[in-house]
């Protein structure tokens, strides 16, 4: 359960214009690439399906999302939202990055997400596949951290 004085708007049920403020708000907490700020948007017991992996619990989302950031080298994303009713919202998304040989991926997933009253984020499920990319293909340039106002999103880009 999470902490009753925690809260992290805006609240369920969503908006058009609220689930797009949260999916938005989301996807600059990961383009941070800050653990331990991330994992402070879900309940300290939230639940996650990543993939294949399971993770449990604020602590796992941080050594999750460490773990995930020491491999998924000059991390940039894109979130956008695809749907929204009541406390949940489903997303997709795409981020590119290069593991430690230099090889550049562009990665598209979707998550469906479920939240508490409090605004904090209890379950995530993510659907992610890997597609290898020539670097000069890359349409993520933005400067590492928050995707500036001006840069395309995902439909923009023709993903």
């Amino acid at each position: 359960m999470s902490n009753q004085t925690e809260s992290r708007p805006p609240f369920p049920p969503f908006t058009a214009e609220t689930a797009a403020a949260k999916v938005r708000g989301a996807e600059d907490g990961w383009n941070s690439r800050d653990p331990a700020r991330v994992a402070l948007a879900y309940t300290v017991d939230s639940a996650w399906r990543n993939r294949a992996e399971f993770v449990n619990g604020r602590e796992h989302i941080v050594a999750f999302l460490t773990r995930k950031w020491q491999k998924e080298l000059d991390y940039r994303l894109i979130k956008e939202l695809w749907a929204h009713d009541g406390n949940r919202i489903a997303v997709r998304f795409a981020y590119e990055w290069h593991d430690d040989s230099g090889n550049w991926y562009r990665s598209y997933g979707n998550e469906n997400w479920e939240f508490d009253e409090n605004g904090l984020m209890q379950r995530r499920f993510a659907c992610i596949n890997d597609a290898p990319i020539k670097e000069a293909d890359r349409k993520f340039h933005w400067p590492l951290g928050r995707r500036p106002d001006d840069h395309p999103g995902l439909s923009e880009l023709g993903l």
